[in-house]
């Protein structure tokens, strides 16, 4: 069998600039339960299109376009030396697709969404070339970041059961898909299930998919979709519609956007790095603990590297195909199935380059075959309303923990209940001018006269802050 790294070494790469290119074959070994998983979970990456037709009136051949795109920048990650299965900015869907319907739909729209996320993009790679990237977050105060990300996790489970949201379309199969997603994802009793290995162990591992096969199988059964018409044949993305009408320099496009749209996005920037900014945390955090694990490879996991890598995917993206759901560092329900069959052992998983690469992988493979594209269709808003609701839960737990005291966590609500009637920029506003008038000159440092809000338990967990922005 090759080797692709000698016992407790870096596995092989190509040394570019701050990046460390790597390839399946050449670098690490390709990882086929990997790559048949990630076939199957791209029915969830798919359930972007409903939020980009809702929000942009896109069809639905453009948006499965613009779904590929950012597919193929998925692999970006492995291919420069990230080990991690990157994925949406989740929390904060909610937020910019309630800021782009502030705009007008159309042209007006559509530049207000490319100057979000070409700013995004280029703020992100500031950070990473400047080696920035975490102690920007560290002059936020607690209470505002803490309401930034509560009010993102508001705003996700208000749009779906808003009057005329994705719950009213699919009430018994959302309702249905909701109990078995709560159940294998938090619940104590299927928990203890898990533990004891076999089937539930499996299942444990496979995220939100049980979850979309109960939806398959629901919506057709009472009545709220029809049953799926499967085509045994390649999908149809529409890169010629999207690249002539849906992008600033199309010949029939909308143009690119004025200074002042990008002026008017910087609120919006600053609120939804808050939010990626904790899976950029996340993501050290679940690296270090499988790198801790397996003494056979080193794991470089970097930051400031993580920053240009999905920089460059959100700046790419603005230009050539503008997205809702943006493009994160992180998938955590995936990077955490991965970790853990990493943590099992070399003949388990070579490298866990080599799985997260053979995860995105499947899951780019799978967005071109029709079969999975027809199944999922019918009840692609099922997965939206199932996804949604499943980060406003994460969203609000992790929104908590960043409070540190009673007040930040009254001046958190405050701001989050904000968020969700007015927008995050308003959000910002508000924390700011409550930081100040209780905080007065200790703005940054937060509450200094209450002790700690948790346990010493949970301050040492949420110590990854501290060392990721010093």
């Amino acid at each position: 069998m090759r080797e692709y790294r000698k016992h407790g070494e870096e596995t092989k790469f190509i040394p570019v600039g701050p990046f460390k290119m790597r390839f399946p074959g050449v670098h690490y070994k390709f990882e086929w339960a990997d790559y048949i998983q990630g076939l199957v979970m791209c029915a969830v990456c798919l359930g972007a299109i409903p939020m980009l037709q809702q929000t942009l009136d896109m069809p639905f051949e453009v948006a499965l376009a613009i779904v590929i795109l950012n597919g193929f920048f998925y692999l970006w990650h492995t291919w420069l030396g990230d080990p991690v299965i990157p994925g949406w900015i989740t929390p904060a869907i909610p937020l910019l697709m309630a800021y782009c319907l502030t705009f007008p739909a159309g042209a007006p729209r559509m530049q207000a969404l490319v100057a979000f996320e070409m700013g995004l993009g280029i703020f992100a790679i500031i950070l990473g070339a400047t080696g920035l990237a975490g102690k920007f977050i560290s002059l936020i105060p607690n209470a505002i970041r803490s309401g930034i990300i509560l009010g993102s996790g508001f705003s996700a489970i208000y749009m779906i059961f808003v009057k005329g949201g994705k719950y009213d379309l699919f009430p018994i199969t959302t309702a249905i898909c909701l109990i078995v997603a709560f159940y294998f994802l938090f619940s104590n009793h299927f928990a203890r299930l898990a533990q004891k290995g076999g089937i539930w162990s499996t299942v444990a591992n496979l995220g939100i998919l049980p979850c979309i096969i109960a939806a398959i199988i629901a919506a057709p059964l009472f009545g709220e979709a029809k049953w799926p018409v499967i085509q045994w044949s390649f999908s149809n993305p529409a890169f010629g519609v999207l690249w002539t009408q849906w992008v600033p320099w199309g010949p029939q496009g909308f143009g690119w956007p004025s200074l002042s749209l990008f002026l008017k996005s910087i609120p919006m920037i600053i609120s939804i790095y808050v939010v990626l900014f904790g899976d950029v945390v996340q993501s050290q955090a679940l690296v270090k603990d499988a790198d801790i694990t397996r003494l056979d490879e080193k794991i470089d996991y970097n930051p400031n590297r993580a920053h240009l890598i999905f920089g460059i995917r959100n700046l790419g993206m603005s230009i050539i195909g503008p997205d809702v759901t943006m493009c994160g560092p992180l998938w955590a329900a995936m990077q955490v199935v991965t970790c853990e069959r990493y943590k099992k052992g070399r003949d388990s998983m070579d490298s866990i380059y080599g799985g997260a690469a053979s995860f995105r992988f499947g899951t780019f493979t799978g967005y071109w075959l029709m079969p999975i594209v027809a199944m999922t269709k019918p009840i692609l808003p099922v997965a939206m309303a199932l996804t949604m609701i499943v980060q406003g839960f994460v969203s609000v737990r992790i929104g908590i923990t960043e409070s540190r005291s009673f007040r930040d966590l009254g001046i958190a609500g405050v701001i989050g209940g904000v968020v969700l009637a007015k927008g995050a920029a308003y959000g910002f506003a508000i924390g700011i001018i409550c930081c100040l008038i209780a905080y007065g000159t200790d703005f940054f440092k937060g509450d200094t006269q209450f002790g700690s809000l948790w346990s010493e338990k949970v301050e040492a967990a949420l110590e990854e802050d501290t060392k990721l922005a010093s």
